[in-house]
């Protein structure tokens, strides 16, 4: 039985992170990541961006992409931006909570309820970290029920019989497993309730208008 995700899962997957890649803080963090073209800075910088996004989107109840209230911090302190981390994912968790079960919100992927943005916030922070230590060359191993969570939210089609912590990062495209290939960059996630998922494997298209409420709209991924 899947174990539901939460607010304070937000709270454990930004404090973890952060205390991880604070040990290496003082690295040079413009070295890239393990399997972005970014620099370990960019990514989170990225990260802090979007869990502020997500929680535009979700307490506006947006029906199309709103503006960001942050639009990155190029020369932001690595300390500086781990608490930033923690404090994003802070306000997200609070969102979520206002937010009730039956609130839904635009996301590229689809129209997100709650604990699809608390899914893909921890996704977002966990899949990041895991590309940020890669390229410090330190480790990041989060809590396998944690990343179990995460998986069977977004991702009900992906396999759960490997380590899920890599079964997290094979279904976000970061890696092969020994049964697998690397997925193609246009995976996608099932950021919409579960009991409405049709069975197929979504993939993500950019170019393809995404149709909310009689309006096309189009706009960008993440992760």
């Amino acid at each position: 039985m899947r174990s539901p995700l939460d607010p304070d899962d937000l709270l454990l997957a930004a404090g973890l992170a952060a205390e991880c890649l604070s040990v290496a803080a003082e690295a040079d963090w413009e070295v890239p990541t393990g399997s972005l073209s970014w620099s370990c800075h960019t990514t989170l910088d990225h990260t802090v961006d979007t869990l502020l996004w997500y929680s535009v989107q979700l307490a506006t109840e947006a029906r199309r992409t709103f503006p960001s209230p942050r639009r990155g911090d190029p020369a932001g302190k690595v300390p500086f931006l781990l608490t930033t981390l923690r404090s994003s994912a802070t306000i997200l968790a609070a969102v979520v909570r206002a937010a009730g079960p039956t609130v839904r919100a635009f996301h590229p992927a689809g129209m997100a309820d709650a604990e699809g943005f608390t899914a893909m916030g921890c996704d977002e922070i966990l899949v990041h970290a895991g590309d940020i230590a890669l390229g410090l060359g330190i480790s990041f191993e989060p809590p396998s029920d944690l990343c179990s969570a995460v998986l069977a939210r977004l991702f009900p089609w992906a396999p759960a019989d490997d380590d899920p912590f890599a079964e997290l990062l094979w279904a976000n495209g970061r890696v092969a497993l020994a049964d697998r290939p690397r997925l193609a960059p246009d995976w996608s996630w099932q950021c919409e309730p579960l009991d409405e998922w049709d069975g197929t494997i979504p993939r993500y298209c950019p170019s393809r208008p995404v149709q909310i409420s009689g309006a096309q709209t189009r706009t960008q991924s993440s992760a």
